[in-house]
């Protein structure tokens, strides 16, 4: 059964969480304030919706930081449609800008493509994020292969084994010893 925060900005939501309940979620209602992202952190709702005209600055602020450091869909029905707003919100990682939107009927179908689509998000940032790893790795490990060509007259073969075999033996990763290794020969400079 899912779970949803409903957060209260100042329109009747009754509409909203009368559509939640009888589709079976759970709803926690809160009022939107200052200690917005903690609440959200101790309730660790499934997605969170809003109900408003339109969303301030702050309110944009805080959510980009709630999807830093606690990611979750966010679904928001707003009255304004302007183009500045939903680019704002779209920057805010809003999983769902629903411009005049709130309609029972179309509720669960909404809800569904927003979760739907913020596992997606989620899958392809963490894709992103490892291949930045791997990315600073090759670096790392080229660059170190270069110290051992330049210090130790390795060939480029020579090197990376030598490289290989250090990693496994310490049980590290490749790109760990990599960065090792270019520590090392800055600290003997």
């Amino acid at each position: 059964m899912p779970n949803f925060l409903i957060v209260e900005c100042g329109v009747d939501n009754t509409p909203l969480e009368s559509a939640l309940l009888e589709g079976g979620s759970e709803t926690v209602s809160i009022q939107y304030g200052p200690s917005f992202i903690a609440q959200v952190k101790e309730i660790r709702p499934d997605a969170v919706i809003f109900n408003l005209e339109s969303p301030s600055e702050a309110l944009l602020a805080d959510l980009l930081a709630l999807s830093r450091q606690a990611p979750l869909p966010v679904i928001m029905f707003a009255a304004d449609g302007s183009n500045a707003t939903i680019h704002k919100a779209i920057q805010s990682e809003i999983t769902s800008y629903e411009v005049n939107g709130l309609d029972g009927n179309r509720l669960p179908g909404i809800i569904q493509v927003a979760l739907v689509r913020f596992k997606h998000q989620q899958t392809l940032k963490q894709a992103l994020q490892e291949a930045k790893i791997q990315l600073e790795d090759r670096k790392q490990i080229d660059r170190a292969k270069a110290i051992l060509i330049n210090t130790r007259n390795f060939t480029e073969n020579e090197a990376y084994h030598t490289l290989r075999k250090l990693a496994m033996d310490r049980n590290i990763t490749l790109g760990q010893m990599a960065r090792n290794v270019i520590a090392m020969a800055e600290l003997l400079k």
